[in-house]
């Protein structure tokens, strides 16, 4: 009923109030009751109430009293607090001030006193408005309105949208303000004064050092620059100018005073320093360029003394006018100079080009012969290269009839003399027949325009060849050949390197007394290495490398026999196959010739090799012999030879006879022997496809030729014929013969 946190005063008219109820409610109950018990009775609990009343209202008291104790301590604390603030704005360097809305709060004495004579002014609830009205006001102020810029910047950049008042003044006495305005809340503005006025005094001693800096700085460099500067009034008088200016124009000291007026000292100039005739007029030109309407005039000017000066005269933003004068007579120079080595190097330019000009066309005269130098040299490869296939056959045809001649020779004699007579005369053609082979192989050899036909072989089957042409030779000297077999295949130029082999076998049988030759294989990584094994008579460290030169022999012409042109053939055709050639020797012992040859895989079996293996010919030949050859001594020879193995001949000079003669025989013959270059347009493979498509029958045809090229060899392959070169070894034309008949039959 009671709240212990009202008023003394409250509480005890309220208790005054409740004592005052309980005694009309005792009064109202003795009126009724008039007992004297319930008299008694209420007197008790009236008694009661009245003690606990009672209690509680001491205890209303006691807290009454605490709380005014309380209350005296937070009024002494405040009155300590406001002196303690009052101390604290006094001490402060600057003035201090706290707006409300309803206006100033509290300021410090140093805030009041800043400005003098409106100090009676700041009072209690004066606006920001007031005071800085008051203070524009003030004639002590006298700058009024300067804020500085990075309170505008602030006063941009800030959401506060309240009126902005200036943050910097000074006053008649050159001391300086600044007064900063911030929001201490919503509704309370500070403003902080702080004197600046030592500031204010070292920058401006610092701009004015700075100012005389740069007014020496100025000075010195205006002094010093090449250019003649000088400055003169709207009106033409001179102002300033540096000494270069009187230099240049060669003007006396009086008449580059202060105050002197252009146009004399334009006469001056024009007069003194330049040439009569264009003095006058040039003082003319630049006295109209000055004029107030003008925007001034540049022009170079020569002087009597040579000298070329460059004179500059402009407007400038105050209409006054700027003079510059600059020596131009080294440019003028340079440019002179420049000209006559422009003039001269265009001279040399121009020789030069008459120079390329000429041999331009000398060149093209040179580039007309060397064409013309390269047509004829095309030109004599590809005869080179026609006389190689003519001389080939030409020179080989009657060494081939020889050959086949002496064979039946050696057949049919029985006269031990006559034998005799004819050995040596096979002997003698055999060494012709090698001579103009080693000729004709060292002539392809060094010719550029002999090209080199690689293909893949069995390396087996080129040894097996080269022991059987070789055996013979071996046999006769009494010396041992052997051979070791091997079953790797090479990629190569088939004819050179047997020619190659053949050449490193003959020539140990030729230089081996006794003892044996021996040729196999060795695997050398990706290679295969062909060795040729001798035990002759050896060649000394000086003579390894001579042995490969032409006519050149290891000893003396007694040990060997030959020209000497057997190891040249094999160093040429292994250098044009790209295969290293070696030799190892010790005199008195013996010599290891070695080929080294890129190993390949071996290919699908597609036909026969010209050096591969063939089974031995027996009993007699019982097959018609087609013989197509344009030469008469080689048909006749080819045909004896045919008929001599018991087989029966047709013989034709040309295709169209050939077809007569097999039209005439009623049936296709069982074989086709062909010389490949016949008379005209004619060839051996016209004969073998013309004769096959009349009998519509795939008759065997082996081609014998001299003719080496890569062309016939595709040939060959297209249309299923074997060669044999001239001059024919008859050890393998009757085995191959007898091959091709009997796979025929066989098929």
């Amino acid at each position: 009923m009671i709240d212990p946190d009202e008023p003394l005063e409250r509480q005890l008219e309220r208790q005054g109030k409740i004592i005052a109820a309980l005694m009309q409610r005792a009064a109202r109950e003795d009126d009724v009751g008039r007992s004297a018990y319930s008299l008694f009775q209420s007197a008790i609990a009236l008694q009661g109430e009245v003690w606990e009343k009672t209690k509680h209202l001491e205890q209303v008291l006691d807290t009454l009293g605490q709380a005014s104790s309380r209350l005296r301590n937070s009024e002494f604390a405040l009155e300590q607090t406001e002196r303690n603030l009052a101390d604290a704005l006094d001490a402060m360097e600057g003035g201090f001030a706290l707006f409300t809305e309803e206006g100033l709060e509290i300021c410090n004495a140093q805030f009041k006193s800043m400005v003098p004579g409106i100090s009676r002014q700041i009072v209690a609830g004066l606006s920001i408005a007031d005071y800085f009205a008051a203070l524009d006001g003030s004639p002590q102020v006298t700058t009024k309105g300067a804020s500085s810029k990075k309170s505008d910047v602030a006063n941009k950049n800030s959401a506060d949208t309240s009126p902005k008042y200036p943050s910097v003044f000074g006053l008649r006495n050159d001391r300086w303000f600044q007064i900063t305005q911030k929001r201490a809340s919503p509704r309370k503005t500070v403003l902080l004064s702080t004197e600046i006025t030592n500031i204010v005094l070292q920058n401006r001693i610092e701009k004015d050092q700075l100012i005389d800096k740069q007014s020496v700085f100025l000075k010195a460099a205006f002094e010093h620059i090449s250019q003649g500067v000088c400055t003169f009034s709207p009106s033409g008088s001179l102002i300033l100018r540096n000494e270069r200016f009187r230099q240049l124009l060669r003007l006396p000291l009086t008449l580059v005073r202060k105050g002197t007026p252009l146009s004399q000292i334009l006469a001056f100039f024009a007069r003194h320093e330049m040439a009569p005739e264009t003095g006058a007029s040039i003082e003319s030109e630049f006295l109209f360029a000055i004029e107030p309407d003008r925007d001034g005039i540049e022009r170079k000017v020569r002087l009597t003394s040579g000298d070329i000066l460059n004179i500059s005269i402009h407007r400038l933003p105050d209409t006054g006018l700027i003079m510059n004068v600059f020596d131009f007579t080294a440019e003028a120079q340079m440019t002179d100079v420049l000209e006559q080595k422009v003039g001269e190097r265009t001279r040399e330019l121009t020789e030069a080009n008459e120079l390329l000009q000429r041999q331009h066309k000398e060149q093209i005269r040179i580039d007309e012969q060397l064409r013309q130098a390269k047509e004829r040299a095309e030109e004599a490869v590809s005869s080179k290269t026609r006389f190689f296939a003519a001389a080939s056959h030409d020179l080989l045809q009657p060494v081939n009839a020889a050959k086949l001649l002496i064979s039946t020779m050696t057949e049919s004699a029985q006269d031990k003399a006559v034998s005799d007579t004819v050995s040596r005369l096979e002997r003698s053609f055999k060494s012709i027949e090698s001579l103009l082979h080693a000729l004709l192989d060292i002539s392809r050899l060094d010719s550029t325009g002999t090209e080199l036909s690689l293909s893949t072989f069995n390396i087996g089957e080129l040894l097996s060849t080269v022991q059987r042409d070789c055996r013979q030779l071996a046999e006769e000297k009494g010396i041992r050949l052997d051979i070791v077999p091997s079953s790797i295949w090479v990629k190569s130029d088939q004819r050179y390197l047997v020619r190659s082999v053949q050449n490193l076998i003959v020539n140990g049988i030729q230089y081996t007394q006794e003892g044996r030759v021996l040729a196999g294989c060795r695997r050398k990584g990706s290679n295969v290495v062909i060795e040729v094994w001798d035990t002759g008579i050896g060649i000394s460290k000086k003579d390894q490398k001579r042995i490969f030169n032409e006519f050149t022999r290891a000893g003396p012409e007694s040990a060997g026999g030959g020209m000497g042109l057997g190891l040249s053939i094999v160093d040429r055709a292994c250098r044009r196959l790209n295969h290293s050639v070696n030799v190892r020797s010790k005199p008195g012992v013996g010599s290891v010739f070695s080929i080294t040859i890129p190993i390949c895989d071996a290919p699908v079996e597609t036909g026969h090799s010209e050096n591969a293996a063939l089974p031995p010919a027996s009993g007699a030949m019982d097959v018609i012999v087609l013989i197509v050859e344009n030469n008469p001594d080689v048909l006749f020879a080819t045909t004896q030879q045919i008929e001599s193995w018991g087989g029966s001949v047709l013989t034709a000079a040309s295709t169209k006879e050939a077809l007569t003669a097999v039209r005439e025989l009623g049936m296709p013959p069982d074989i086709i022997l062909a010389d490949y270059q016949l008379d005209e347009e004619d060839n051996g493979v016209k004969t073998i496809v013309e004769l096959r498509r009349a009998t519509k029958t795939d008759i065997p045809a082996i081609m014998i030729t001299a003719n080496r090229e890569e062309d016939l060899s595709e040939q060959s392959r297209a249309h299923r014929f074997t060669i044999l070169t001239k001059p024919v070894e008859l050890s393998r034309l009757r085995p191959l013969i007898d091959w091709e008949t009997r796979r025929v039959n066989a098929g």
